[in-house]
Order: structure tokens, then sequence, then C-alpha cells
């Protein structure tokens, strides 16, 4: 047996506490001490004092930044198992550096685009409210709003926007997109009306982003973006929450600039206690659940488990 093993695994952010069970762990039996831990750890410091015993770091998406302060404070680091296809999170050129491998798991964008569906229904047929209302003993408080005829508005349309299209048209919504990039032929192919940027936040009575995180996309939509909306319109966001100006939201959403907002990502993760966004009646707050999905949990830490045992016989650890 390798003198080194067992390596020592922490796996983060588990806040369901579901890692275990919804994988089996067991090839790293007697190759591996696993420790989960359920709760999130913000500050730099306490974070690197947990992390320094281990060998692998295993975590959830964006939960956790992996910095270079961090992977430079953590002496025993070898491997990173990160769930997804990709994490801008990890410093990886600090990784590199000190020789530290990144591995990834298989992803599918499925249940984020029903969970975007699920907060567009929701917030047009005013379903927290009255589902509150029939709790307290009451009845009907509100109108909702049929989709049909009413206009989709995509900002970015890649594999999720394009899909969360498709069911717009199916509900016989007018579907219309802009991102920097994006070209008549992509938007026609696609089934979508091409706009300007300007045209996709004036007309859309519901608009949904769908973009990659980036320097080039953070705060991209701001004041100027918020103003120019309907004050009947309405703002998804299950992408990544610094693509919005969050002052700008809140200012937006307080002085009945934009009729609400429903949002299951945040730029600052988990959401502080307390937080505007956790009380202003008009906002239909999720707390980034849009991939949490128990056939995409088996997938993520299915595939955890298959990258540490593949590293470890590819590094000879397991000999």
């Amino acid at each position: 047996m390798n003198p080194k093993l067992p390596i020592k695994v922490a796996v983060l952010d588990d806040y369901q506490n579901v890692a275990l069970s919804v994988a089996d762990w067991s090839p790293l039996k007697d190759l591996a001490d696993v420790t989960v831990f359920n709760d999130h750890v913000a500050d730099i410091g306490s974070l690197i004092q947990r992390l320094q015993p281990f060998d692998v770091v295993c975590v959830m998406r964006e939960r956790t930044p992996l910095s270079r302060v961090v992977i430079e404070s953590l002496p025993n680091l070898k491997l990173i198992a990160s769930t997804g296809a990709g994490n801008v999170s990890i410093d990886q050129e600090a990784a590199a550096e000190r020789g530290i491998e990144i591995r990834h798991t298989g992803y599918s964008s499925t249940p984020t685009i029903e969970m975007t569906w699920a907060l567009i229904l929701a917030m047009a047929r005013n379903i927290p409210l009255e589902t509150q209302s029939v709790r307290e003993g009451g009845w009907q408080l509100s109108l909702g709003e049929q989709l049909a005829g009413k206009t989709l508005g995509l900002l970015g349309l890649g594999h999720i926007g394009s899909a969360v299209g498709i069911i717009g048209r199916a509900f016989r919504m007018n579907v219309i997109a802009w991102s920097e990039n994006l070209t008549e032929e992509r938007a026609a192919e696609k089934g979508v009306q091409r706009v300007s940027k300007d045209a996709l936040f004036s007309t859309s009575d519901f608009l949904s982003i769908h973009l990659r995180f980036s320097e080039r996309t953070r705060a991209l939509v701001g004041a100027t973006e918020l103003a120019q909306m309907k004050p009947t319109s309405r703002l998804i966001n299950t992408s990544r929450g610094a693509i919005v100006d969050n002052a700008a939201l809140l200012r937006a959403l307080t002085t009945g600039q934009i009729a609400g907002a429903a949002l299951d990502v945040y730029d600052v993760e988990p959401l502080e206690n307390p937080h505007p966004l956790r009380e202003l009646p008009n906002v239909l707050a999720t707390p980034h659940i849009g991939y949490v999905s128990k056939e995409l949990y088996r997938t993520f830490y299915g595939d955890t488990v298959q990258n540490i045992v593949k590293w470890l016989d590819e590094t000879g650890r397991s000999a």
C-alpha cells in the first residue's frame, strides 16, 4: 500500500448534505479520507485554515472561489475537483504554477432552463403571493398575466437562451434576443428575432439573462438599461448575479421603475441576511437552485469520484 494513502479529500459547500448519498464513493474506500462540509466559509483566513490539511478539494461550481491567495496557502493541495465543465472562480494560473491539477465533471443545462420557466410562470401568476394567502386562510388577491402575446426578451442566445426561447414560442410569446455577437443567421436558426440592445430592454415584458460571466458582461445590465424597461416589465436572472448592477436593480425595484424581478443568482452568495432582496414584495428570490437537481448532482458527484480515482491511478498514488 502506498504509504501516502489515504489522501485527505474535502468536499465543500454541500448545503443539502447529499454528496455522499447521491453518488457511489466506494471506489475511494481505503484510498481517501473524505470530509464533507455543509456550511459555507467566506472569510479567506478561515477558509485557508480549514483546507490546509487536504490533498484534494472538491468544489461545487463557484460557491467557494479558490483565488491565488488561497491556493498558495495550501501546501498539501494537489488536485482541485470542480463540478461543471468550467469554473471561473479558480485561479488556474496559480494552480498550474504549483503543479495542482484541475478536473471537471459533466454538466447539463436542462435544470437551469426549467428553473427559468418556473420563475417566469411563478411571477406571471403571482404564485408565491397566492400560495401564502391560502396558507394564511385567505383566498384570491391578485390578477395574473397570460404569457401569450407578451414579448420575451433574451439577453444571450447560447444553448440555454435558445432553449428558453423555444419554450417561449410554445407559449405563443414574441421572442426577441440580443447579445454583442449575435448574428441574424443565428437568431433566424433559433426562430428568434434579433433586435438592438435598446429594443431588447425597451420592448420586453419578460427579460431573461443568459450570458456567460466575464469582465465584458460584468454590470452589463445597469441603470441605463433598467431605465429603458417598461414599468410593467420583469427581469429574470438565472445566469450570474454580477451581470446586473445590484445597486441599480434595487433602485429600479424600490421606485417601481420595473414591475419586479425573479432572481436565482446574486453578486455575493449566499445572499447576505438581512438584505433588501429578501424583503422586497416585487422580488421572487431563490437560493441559486437553477442547477440543483437530483439528476445533475448524481452526475457532479459521481464524476468527481471518478476524477479522483483516475488521478490517483495516473499519478501512481493508488499503487
